[in-house]
């Protein structure tokens, strides 16, 4: 089959089915999903507890492999590589940003946002500049020497966010972002997702929240392991059109 390049990610039948400890059917968490996921769209998950969207977003994130069915990511077929190469790639393509921030006290913001190059082994002098770039573009370029304690709540998901750009992902997930943040706070940061997307990056939002979800261009919803809806969300393009 042949997987045009402009989609971020593709699946095709992609199952995830757990075992129990005799081999018998525990759940099947997914069943045969069917997704093409374009560069550069604004896409929210949603489901209800057990619809299968934590399962599917740590499949699309390469955190977990599917029983059965293809996954591409950018065009590399991820669902069978081995885990070196899969760790690899995760790397790479995959940026993710969480409901809690996982910053590096001890570590300063720049050095933080450092921290995958440094484990791609890229040289210090480009890790430094690649990471002042990504924290500039959340617009902490003036907090590059605190460490997260002396940042707020936003500030630090801001450095989160710059963390998860500094390697050039081809997709960025994003899981409950905003759930540790008043809805103040919670407003600038999706209002920088959504600067984000009109430079181009390609997100994935797993979310609850229907207000949420209705600011993406488009809202994919699960329900027992399946596709329950795939419409368009509240999103307005650039052309004034509503997604």
């Amino acid at each position: 089959m042949d997987h045009a390049p402009e989609f971020a990610a593709s699946l095709r039948g992609l199952t995830k089915t757990y075992f129990r400890p005799d081999g018998s059917v525990l759940v099947e968490a997914l069943k045969g999903v069917d997704l093409d996921i374009p560069h550069g769209q604004y896409m929210a998950i949603m489901g209800y507890s057990g619809s299968g969207k934590s399962t599917l977003m740590n499949l699309l994130g390469c955190l977990d492999r599917p029983t059965s069915g293809a996954y591409y990511l950018d065009g590399i077929d991820v669902a069978t590589l081995p885990d070196d190469e899969l760790s690899e790639v995760r790397g790479r393509r995959i940026g993710f940003v969480f409901q809690a921030f996982n910053l590096i006290s001890e570590l300063t913001v720049v050095e933080n946002v450092e921290v995958p190059l440094f484990y791609q082994r890229i040289p210090a002098p480009e890790r430094r500049a690649r990471a002042i770039e990504s924290l500039e573009r959340v617009g902490l370029g003036d907090r590059l020497g605190h460490r997260p304690n002396q940042l707020s709540g936003g500030q630090q998901q801001r450095v989160a966010i710059a963390r998860a750009l500094v390697t050039g992902p081809a997709i960025l997930m994003a899981d409950e972002p905003t759930g540790n943040l008043d809805s103040a706070t919670g407003e600038s940061i999706l209002g920088l997702f959504e600067a984000l997307h009109q430079q181009g990056i390609t997100l994935i939002m797993v979310t609850h929240d229907d207000r949420i979800a209705s600011r993406c261009e488009r809202v994919v919803r699960l329900r027992d392991g399946s596709i329950e809806s795939d419409r368009a969300g509240g999103r307005v393009h650039a052309s004034g059109s509503t997604a």
